[in-house]
């Protein structure tokens, strides 16, 4: 029975990924984040399981980034869909809004990475390109706007979203180091880094609550970079 846990938990992962969908594309914003927040919860708890319980299988990897698929890659194509949509027409669509489709270009781009992603042997440490889950997480943060009715949110011009899906469909897939936040032990040393960058993560979150996600994942891309060319700088 508990080797089943690990892939229980994933599969509610998935149901997430499934109904927050469903949320977003009736308007539902707050059960939309609620639902993703408990899939990323999931995401995060299936491999915590696994090993503890010591029941890796190659069928969890795999459904694993299944899941994710849905969860974190057609979830913010989603989001962005009916963002630019919403930029168009002026209100939360209703019904098919071509120039809106380009968005599932951020589906399409987290699909290459988490296939790519289960060959890659070298992300242990970190990670080589934007993982979905960050992706996600910085979509969720523009929905801040929407979640209030007295304001008119959809201010923002379409060009704006679109090379937002340009920009995280090529930050996932060109390989570019991104640091992880699996912490290799309790101690300040060696997690630095980690602790320093949670601590303002969570400041941020306090003080603009969802739209603060957008800002941690833009800061945790700009810290990355700047991780990657200071190695670079130092290596003889």
């Amino acid at each position: 029975m508990r080797r089943h846990l690990p892939n229980a938990i994933t599969l509610l992962n998935l149901f997430c990924g499934a109904c927050a969908s469903l949320c977003l594309l009736y308007g539902r914003l707050e059960w939309a984040i609620g639902l993703v927040a408990l899939g990323a919860l999931a995401d995060l708890l299936d491999g915590m399981v696994a090993r503890l319980l010591k029941v890796h299988s190659e069928m969890g990897k795999q459904l694993d980034s299944l899941a994710d698929m849905v969860s974190f890659g057609l979830v913010p194509g989603i989001i962005l869909y009916c963002l630019i949509a919403a930029s168009w027409l002026g209100h939360w669509p209703t019904d098919i809004e071509i120039r809106a489709l380009p968005a599932f270009l951020i589906t399409l781009s987290a699909a290459l990475r988490l296939g790519k992603f289960n060959l890659d042997e070298r992300q242990h440490e970190g990670f080589l390109g934007l993982p979905t889950p960050a992706c996600t997480l910085f979509m969720i943060g523009l929905l801040a706007p929407h979640l209030n009715p007295g304001i008119h949110s959809y201010f923002f011009d379409p060009i704006a979203y679109y090379l937002i899906v340009l920009f995280f469909s090529a930050l996932m897939i060109i390989e570019i180091p991104m640091f992880s936040f699996k912490f290799k032990s309790l101690q300040w040393a060696g997690n630095e880094i980690r602790i320093i960058f949670a601590a303002i993560a969570v400041a941020i979150l306090l003080v603009w609550q969802i739209a603060g996600l957008t800002i941690v994942v833009f800061l945790y891309i700009l810290l990355s970079i700047f991780i990657h060319l200071f190695k670079r700088k130092s290596l003889p």
